[in-house]
């Protein structure tokens, strides 16, 4: 079993914490903007077996496959929690508990206050979906 430490250290290390905005799909006539949340670490093909224990850890998420066709890079594995309940009551209160300690941390702060503001369904109104574009535009610098 992996520690909380070394969670922590591959997070910073390997993982990312981001949104996706996404507007409505008009084939099903939505009318709203569709937020996903997404925590996710990503390995090399040959590193599997260690992002299986990551999803031995965290009693969410899914690993998948992701093919790369760019050059010098390889085939590789996300072990990935996208679930809003997952979010909320594994993996927020994890790294709240135990800090990174990357600039990655500041993408976690920003990640928490979409994922709180996506749970009360802000992005339904013009306000709350400018407001989660704004912390979505200062994630990754």
């Amino acid at each position: 079993m992996l520690s909380e430490d070394y969670i922590v250290g591959l997070t910073d290390g390997e993982g990312s914490f981001t949104a996706y905005i996404r507007p409505p799909d008009k084939g099903y006539e939505a009318r709203n903007y569709r937020i996903e949340c997404h925590y996710y670490i990503k390995l090399r093909e040959d590193d599997l077996p260690l992002l299986k224990k990551v999803k031995q850890f965290f009693p969410c998420g899914r690993i998948s496959f992701q093919k790369d066709n760019r050059l010098n890079h390889r085939d590789c594995y996300r072990f990935e929690v996208t679930n809003l309940k997952g979010l909320k009551e594994v993996i927020i209160p994890f790294f709240q508990q135990h800090s990174l300690q990357s600039k990655r941390i500041r993408d976690f702060n920003l990640f928490c206050n979409i994922v709180e503001a996506v749970s009360k369904k802000e992005q339904q109104s013009k306000r709350g979906l400018k407001k989660i574009q704004q912390w979505k535009s200062q994630m990754h610098k």
